[in-house]
């Protein structure tokens, strides 16, 4: 048996024995028995490929830095939360994560402050990263990237608010830098105060089926910001502003000029929402200051509330639609779909048929986060809710 075991080795590849010796050695840190008294001694200890477990509680002052090339940290229910509590990891947050594939799942990250104003629940320089089921209130940022053009950054299922009130600087809740990439699914955004509910300088970003809605307590700009243009897709999102935003705008592209050789936006089935009383503008595209060639297609977007959405866009538009808040079933419960009998039920066109290529929706947001999948309708309604 050893020597047939021996013979099938050689014939692996290099990078197969590699993964096959790290996994057979990979090891589950519970943060809290032996020697591991608390996060960061586990980061501390923890080698590529292991598993950090942090049960449920309060960790005040539990501040590092991820230093592995892969990792999983996963928080046990109920979940766990980590408090600032006044302390950072580099003068950049609570959790820094260097480089590599790494997994955060379950974690709540709370009150990060740092000198300059930036503090983090998480700081993402490079690698991928995969942020799953976390949640992050009252951070400078809540979560923040650097600039590497070939870093990755997912997030799904996760919670975005509580921006800090009466300090400096500008507290986006998620602000991906100029990175090669950002997925964003069935997460929830709001209380935004001043800075952004999502910035991305990304080059390509998907936002697909979240509630960037800011609420009765909200003070952002913009709702989401992609202000270098890049390659953008936002399908199936609700995304509105209350009626005390620092801003006119709900969602913005191109506003400071662009860094990436495509730019094109491509707006389905959303829906965009102005709670206030001044008119707001769903979409500002600043062409002039984006490359040539650049398109915004936009089909079986609703509009709600007071305001305009973009008729001459450079590009596709169909099926757009704008209503009073009353067309919706009940804004205050948060449900924001049409009635059974709007007379716009089945007015949307078909997306794939109107962009050339199959971009329908496949899910829908559902309370408090997450999404449910969406079979496909005898006819498209527009906005984000087809049930």
């Amino acid at each position: 048996m050893p020597l047939n075991w021996n013979r099938r080795c050689r014939a692996w590849p290099v990078w197969l024995l590699l993964w096959a010796c790290s996994t057979l050695q990979a090891e589950t840190l519970v943060v809290g028995e032996g020697a591991v008294s608390t996060l960061a001694d586990a980061l501390r200890l923890a080698r590529d490929g292991d598993t950090v477990l942090v049960p449920a509680g309060e960790y005040r002052g539990d501040v590092a830095v991820v230093l592995q090339k892969r990792l999983t940290i996963r928080g046990l229910d109920p979940r766990p939360v980590l408090i600032a509590d006044g302390r950072h990891a580099e003068g950049k947050g609570i959790l820094v994560v260097r480089d590599g594939d790494i997994h955060i799942e379950n974690i709540e990250f709370r009150g990060a402050r740092v000198p300059d104003g930036n503090g983090a629940g998480i700081r993402f320089e490079k690698g991928r990263l995969t942020v799953s089921a976390c949640a992050f209130f009252d951070n400078e940022m809540g979560l923040l990237t650097g600039n590497a053009e070939d870093a990755e950054l997912v997030v799904e299922n996760s919670e975005f608010g509580q921006a800090p009130r009466g300090t400096r600087g500008l507290h986006h809740l998620l602000y991906a830098g100029r990175i090669g990439s950002l997925q964003v699914s069935g997460s929830r955004f709001g209380q935004g105060q001043v800075g952004h509910l999502l910035k991305s300088r990304a080059r390509r970003t998907e936002l697909a089926y979240n509630l960037l809605y800011d609420g009765e307590e909200g003070r952002a700009s913009y709702e989401v910001d992609l202000p270098n243009g890049g390659d953008a897709l936002l399908i199936g999102n609700v995304i509105g502003q209350s009626r005390h935003s620092e801003n006119l705008t709900v969602v913005a592209y191109g506003a400071e000029g662009h860094a990436w050789p495509l730019s094109r936006l491509r707006l389905v089935h959303n829906t965009l929402l102005n709670d206030g009383d001044r008119p707001a503008q769903f979409l500002r595209v600043w062409s002039d200051r984006l490359p040539p060639g650049a398109s915004v297609q936009a089909i079986n977007n609703l509009s709600v509330g007071p305001g305009l959405f973009p008729l001459d866009l450079a590009g596709e538009s169909q099926g757009n639609y704008t209503v009073g808040p009353a067309m919706l079933k009940d804004l205050a419960a948060l449900d924001f779909s049409l009635p059974a009998d709007s007379p716009l039920r089945g007015r949307g066109v078909d997306p794939q048929s109107a962009l050339g290529a199959d971009l329908s929706p496949k899910a829908e947001f559902a309370l408090p986060v997450g999404t449910w999948p969406l079979p496909l309708p005898p006819a498209w309604t527009p906005g984000a809710f087809q049930r």
